[in-house]
């Protein structure tokens, strides 16, 4: 490019043409004109072919290398992810350590938080397997500490009785003050369950009978024996980001059509809390509709630059660290058969595949659900050999309830293969060994003797285990008192050999393999290695338990905010909400709460914060400090700090560091213009701050407004203070990454008004024109939006009522199977040709409107001419013929009824209309150039010579419109938008109201509402109208 070859002619070549000429240039010398001509082959080739070829390839390369790492990057924090191991009550924590007691499978309540107010929030309680057990919602207004809903919720905790109680942080701020009110109830629930038995100090014996009574009538359901361990529950806040996409993906309406997603939610966060990895594995098992598995995962925010990393390779390496965190951790294969949150898992065990592990679930339900052994895996034909020998070493055989009355091996639910201690039995020989016992010679004898040397070995190394861990733990006590770390006691890395005690210790087991490869069975140190530790802790979890989220983590959860986007130095807005003695509380976009003390008020002293804001006024701050431990941001309304240079605030540690090579010079010279600009904006910013200052500033300090079109003080991160074209740059440089999403800036029209710009497809944006009512100032936001008819009381709120609807109609539309993406020209070749191969079918298709964004076009032909008709698309649907459909079919059976529309005045001349009338010029607006809206070829057009009396005179709107002020009486409709058609093709004079600016208008030849005509008739009367054909099959 010209750009490229610029660049190329500024840099300095000449040490490497020195080098050059000493090549090129003849060594016997040669004339200097015959030398400066050789010098310039030389620089024309380096500047023209080999300078800009060179930078190709390392362009080339580093984009490669920089995708690679970010691969890896990637994956990484997936692996993280996956190897967080399932939640641990605090009851547990604090007195065992988990090689000792594992966590197990223990049953939870999650709770999904509503975060927009209107949907309920739930409590789900789920089993030891995770299946859902019961439930409870808490209806919106409401709080789980009300008076109506304390005892529902108390009552709700003793009938589930969980371990652990898990709040999803999905809620932002009001999920950390539900996990604050379930704590207190959490306190009263246990109170009341462990003391159901015991009479109160001030409690005679009838009363304690009658609430013994009414314990037992309000709690039949209950275990009554008082023989059972306390209970104990504590609640903590969880990432519950993989259960947000359960609630709202397939897999979830699948399983539970009939919940609410909320309620999804809550039975996916307390299936995390108890494990991270079945769910993760879960989310990938679904296929997208191209038959991709894991493309759930690309929605799950696991590194900040996925985005813009190759999909495929990204979910290739994605698959590469479930498959090795699964390969770590084993599956049990009946609960992985049994349900369909776990069978994720099975699916990455190595040797098996999504195929295999289908194939192997059919088998085993066939069978009966469970299996009893490894061997019977193989012994039933349930895999095949070579699958069998792969895999078998991942699977676990578990003791669960349907195998109450089996004999389960115990290296079944081990690391070790069968080879080992079946095939082999080299690990029953070691367990006789070591507890020094006789062989049986006969073959069922020996078979019993050695499982039940095996289980005696085990259970002496477990007890070593746990007597390794007392005297640790003593000897640390004795040494620095009540600090030892229980959690972090690892006897793999804490344990010196030589430290250990049981009998498999005991054992030569490097004489044993030397042995064994003597006498030509192979090297197996390895194996026998495995069973020594096998025998000490039987598939140990190596993930680390789930650590309670605080800080960094915590507050990024809770906020949705990093150090990138809140950082000291950074420009925020918020209102005030409480004004005190030792400054003011503002709340920030997010509900972030704030605080400007009384000092960063004002540059001046000043007594009270009243001085300076007011309560509900807009302020514009700057950030002084974050203070994640406490959800709270300090703010300085101060001048100095908004004028101090960006490079003097401290920068968060989490940041990445600066490159070695950063350009400083440069830095401090952008930052110097930013200053000058930003010393620019502060005259503009004080009007969000409330001052008195103001040029325009009555009496008392009272702002006024200025009506002019101003830059607006909003830090929505869909809001630019931009022109037209900027904002339509922006939006196509990005690409498809932006389609369905919208921008929103300042209308060049009033100051009262916005403009939305919402890529409809890839290339295609349509301007929606926002009116603003009650403005603070003229550089707020309008406390109240409209479009049209319709309010809205925020930026987010317009998004997501507005834009999110119609992204769903377009998704609809381009799904529909009568769709063709495709230009309006070929999909009228295309009828063309169907019709003229079947005279008799009536062919329509729908496609883009080539010349109005946001319109899709209906094309068909019923006899010889191909027509078309325009479809909005607006919040409430697609609409066609001033009615409003919820779906598309809706619409076209409606237009099946009645392909001409409404019945046309005139007849006569129906078939002299040109199915696409040339559009006539318009004239620009501030909106920029546009063409004319879409026309509606109608059944029949008025006769040439036939006239007809001007249309009436209705207030214009829409794109471009003039205000009522400055519209002038005389206009008629349509003027601003849609000139009139050519003469020989008169329509006659529309009826209703005028069209908006979001819909079309009504179509050439639609007649007025019934009721008494708005004008005469044509001398001579009405023409007569033939009865419709006969009706048609379409296609």
């Amino acid at each position: 490019s010209k750009e490229e070859q610029k660049n190329v002619e500024n840099q300095d070549i000449n040490s490497l043409l020195d080098e050059l000429e000493k090549v090129y240039l003849p060594p016997d010398g040669d004339t200097d004109d015959w030398n400066q001509e050789r010098r310039k082959i030389l620089r024309f080739a380096l500047t023209n072919f080999l300078l800009p070829q060179f930078e190709a390839e390392t362009r080339r390369e580093l984009k490669d290398a920089a995708t690679k790492i970010g691969v890896v990057a990637a994956a990484e924090n997936l692996n993280k992810m996956a190897m967080e191991g399932p939640y641990r009550p605090s009851s547990i924590t604090l007195s065992e350590n988990r090689f000792i007691r594992p966590t197990g499978d223990l049953p939870m309540v999650g709770i999904c938080v509503s975060s927009d107010g209107k949907d309920a929030t739930y409590l789900a309680s789920v089993t030891e397997r995770g299946e859902s057990n019961d439930h409870l919602a808490v209806p919106s207004g409401q709080r789980v500490d009300d008076d109506k809903m304390r005892e529902k919720v108390i009552s709700f905790l003793m009938n589930s009785r969980p371990d652990a109680v898990v709040v999803g942080t999905g809620g932002g701020l009001q999920s950390r003050m539900v996990a604050r009110k379930m704590a207190e109830l959490i306190t009263q629930a246990t109170e009341r369950w462990n003391n159901r038995f015991i009479q109160g100090e001030d409690e005679d014996d009838e009363d304690f009978e009658t609430r013994q009574a009414e314990f037992r009538q309000m709690n039949s359901q209950f275990d009554m024996d008082d023989d059972e361990a306390p209970w104990k529950c504590n609640v903590d806040l969880i990432d519950d980001s993989v259960a947000q996409l359960f609630g709202r993906s397939v897999r979830g309406k699948k399983e539970f059509p009939d919940f609410d997603v909320n309620l999804k939610c809550a039975i996916a966060t307390a299936r995390h809390a108890k494990d991270p990895l079945s769910e993760l594995t879960y989310a990938w098992s679904v296929a997208s509709d191209a038959g991709v598995f894991g493309a759930e995962m690309l929605y799950l925010n696991i590194h900040p630059m996925q985005q813009l990393l190759p999909k495929t390779q990204l979910l290739r390496q994605y698959e590469r660290v479930l498959c090795n965190a699964v390969a770590e951790i084993g599956v049990d294969v009946n609960t992985a058969c049994t349900h369909d949150h776990v069978h994720g898992m099975l699916s990455f065990v190595p040797g098996l595949g999504p195929r295999k592990a289908a194939n192997l679930k059919q088998n085993i339900s066939r069978i009966g659900g469970v299996v009893e052994s490894r061997r019977s895996l193989l012994g039933k034909r349930l895999m095949g050999p070579v699958v069998y020998n792969n895999s078998v070493a991942f699977l676990r055989v578990r003791d669960i309830d349907q195998l109450s009355d089996q004999y389960l091996h115990p290296l079944d639910d081990s690391r070790l293969h069968p080879d080992v201690y079946h095939r082999n039995t080299w690990a029953g020989k070691i367990a006789i060994d070591a507890l020094e016992r006789v062989e049986a010679k006969t073959g069922d004898q020996e078979v019993e003797m050695q499982i039940v040397a095996i289980q005696d070995a085990m259970k002496n190394s477990q007890q070593e285990v746990k007597r390794l861990f007392d005297a640790t733990r003593t000897e640390w006590e004795s040494h620095f008192g009540p600090t030892f770390n229980i959690q972090a006691w690892n006897p793999r890395e804490n344990v010196p050999a030589d430290h250990w005690r049981d009998k498999v210790e005991e054992l030569d087991l490097e004489a044993f393999a030397n042995m064994l490869e003597e006498q030509g069975q192979g090297r197996w140190l390895s194996h026998l290695q495995m069973i020594k530790w096998e025998f000490r802790l039987p598939f140990e979890d190596p993930r680390k338990p789930m650590e309670p989220l605080s800080g960094d983590k915590l507050f990024r959860l809770l906020t949705g905010e990093s150090d990138q986007s809140l950082r000291p130095g950074k420009e925020v807005i918020g209102k005030v909400v409480r004004n005190g003695d030792f400054g003011s509380r503002v709340k920030l976009e997010g509900d972030i709460p704030a605080f400007i003390p009384l000092r960063n008020l004002s540059d001046d002293h000043v007594e009270t914060a009243e001085e300076v804001v007011n309560i509900g006024a807009v302020v514009t701050a700057i950030i002084t400090e974050v203070k994640k431990d406490h959800m709270c941001v300090d703010l300085s309304l101060k001048m100095e700090d908004f004028r101090k240079n960006q490079t003097t605030w401290t920068r968060p540690e989490s940041l990445p560091a600066l490159d070695e090579h950063f350009d400083r010079n440069a830095a401090v010279q952008v930052e110097q213009e930013k200053s000058k600009e930003r010393e620019a904006r502060l005259a503009a910013l004080r009007l969000s701050l409330g001052g008195t200052n103001d040029e325009d500033a009555g009496e008392g300090g009272s702002k006024k407004r200025s009506g002019r079109v101003t830059r607006r003080a909003c830090a929505h991160p869909a809001f630019r203070n931009a022109k037209n074209d900027e904002v339509d740059r922006e939006l196509r440089e990005s690409g498809d990454a932006m389609v369905g999403e919208a921008l929103i800036r300042p209308s060049s029209k009033s100051s009262d008004s916005l403009a939305v710009h919402w890529v409809v497809k890839p290339g295609t944006i349509k301007v929606i024109e926002v009116l603003e009512e009650d403005k603070d100032t003229d550089a707020s936001i309008g406390n109240v939006l409209k479009i049209k008819d319709e309010t809205y009381g925020s930026i987010d709120e317009l998004l997501g009522r507005y834009i999110a609807p119609m992204n769903d109609f377009v998704e609809e539309l381009i799904n529909h199977r009568k769709f063709l993406d495709l230009p309006e020209e070929d999909v009228e070749q295309k009828i063309c040709k169907l019709k003229k191969a079947n005279s008799k079918g009536v062919f329509y298709h729908v496609c883009w409107n080539e010349l109005h964004p946001g319109y899709a076009s209906l094309h068909f032909i019923l006899s010889t001419t191909a027509r078309n008709y325009p479809i909005g698309i607006t919040q409430k649907g697609f609409s066609w013929m001033g009615k409003s459909f919820s779906t598309l079919d809706k619409l076209l059976n409606e237009f099946k009824r009645n392909p001409k529309g409404q019945s046309s005045r005139s007849s006569n001349n129906s078939g002299a209309a040109p199915s696409r009338p040339p559009p006539p010029e318009t004239k620009g607006s501030r909106w920029g150039a546009r063409p004319a809206a879409p026309p509606m070829q109608p059944a029949g057009w008025p006769g040439q010579g036939q006239s007809l009396p001007p249309p009436p005179a209705a207030q214009a709107s829409g794109w471009g419109a003039p205000s009522a002020a400055q519209a002038a009486p005389q206009q008629a409709w349509g003027q601003h938008s849609l000139p009139p058609p050519p003469n020989r093709f008169q329509p006659p004079p529309p009826s209703g109201q005028p069209p908006s600016f979001s819909q079309p208008p009504p179509p050439y030849g639609q007649p007025p509402p019934p009721g008494p005509p708005q004008h005469p008739p044509p001398p001579g009367g009405y023409p007569y109208q033939p009865p419709p054909p006969p009706r048609q099959q379409y296609h």
